[in-house]
């Protein structure tokens, strides 16, 4: 590898890489956030108490089958063939000629949703039942207890997964080139197609893919440290601090020499 190249291809093609990992992190980031949403919406359908019998426990038999084969359907295939099949298959059965990135938002949506469906569902069923016979002691209906008890759980416990899941969205973008998204690594293949320096062009790109990866890797950790909270932390009751432990311990003493004296 010449390293003046690198510079010169940099130099020359430094708007398009930006504008192939804009369109990345675009693409990533949206896809992602629709996918969280697509998963948290079948994570509390899948968990609904059911009639023991009845047309409700009908529909809902269905809409869980239905779900089902949704998630097992985008689980079981690969993302570049799924693209391939909405992209053109929109085209040649609806006559539908679809925008790109419309397309490709779609792909990574529904791809990331099958994915995070099951994680809510699995982030639901860890809750402590004890928190869903209390709501609905206190008369909570299904959604008012997911929306006021579990969901903040929920999100909290599979933030790490959502932030792993968003980077390997980054990461998967590059199939999408094969429904010409101009994305990262499609951009990269158009330019080293111009200079016939493959190597240089696409060791510019990994480091591209890398600093993406690594910068949003460390703001979603600074996230769920924020959200975790301190780990020393005082609460206020009975019109008073509570005390540390050292400071708990020496009362107790304290007291008992009190009573023996």
């Amino acid at each position: 590898m010449e390293f003046s190249w690198v510079i010169r291809i940099i130099e020359e093609n430094w708007r398009q890489f930006l504008s192939g990992a804009w369109t990345t992190l675009y693409i990533a980031l949206i896809g992602t956030i629709i996918g969280l949403g697509i998963g948290l919406m079948i994570g509390v359908i899948r968990t609904m108490p059911v009639a023991e019998s009845g047309w409700k426990k009908h529909a809902y038999n269905a809409v869980n089958f239905l779900l089902s084969c949704y998630i097992e359907i985008f689980r079981g295939t690969p993302m570049i063939v799924q693209a391939m099949v909405i992209y053109y298959g929109a085209a040649l059965a609806f006559d539908i000629d679809m925008n790109r990135i419309f397309a490709a938002l779609l792909i990574v949506s529904v791809n990331t949703g099958a994915y995070m469906s099951e994680i809510v569902r699995g982030g639901i069923i860890s809750i402590d039942k004890g928190q869903f016979e209390a709501a609905q002691a206190i008369g909570m209906n299904h959604l008012q207890t997911m929306k006021n008890i579990v969901m903040p759980q929920v999100i909290r416990n599979i933030l790490p997964v959502t932030g792993n899941e968003f980077v390997i969205n980054i990461k998967d973008t590059s199939v999408l080139n094969v429904i010409s998204v101009s994305e990262l690594f499609f951009t990269t293949k158009s330019i080293s197609g111009n200079n016939f320096r493959y190597f240089e062009s696409f060791f510019v790109a990994s480091i591209i893919y890398f600093v993406m990866t690594f910068t949003v890797t460390r703001i979603l950790r600074a996230i769920e440290r924020k959200m975790q909270g301190p780990d020393n932390y005082q609460m206020m009751g009975a019109g008073q601090d509570q005390l540390t432990t050292p400071e708990l311990m020496a009362r107790k003493k304290q007291s008992g020499r009190d009573r023996a004296n």
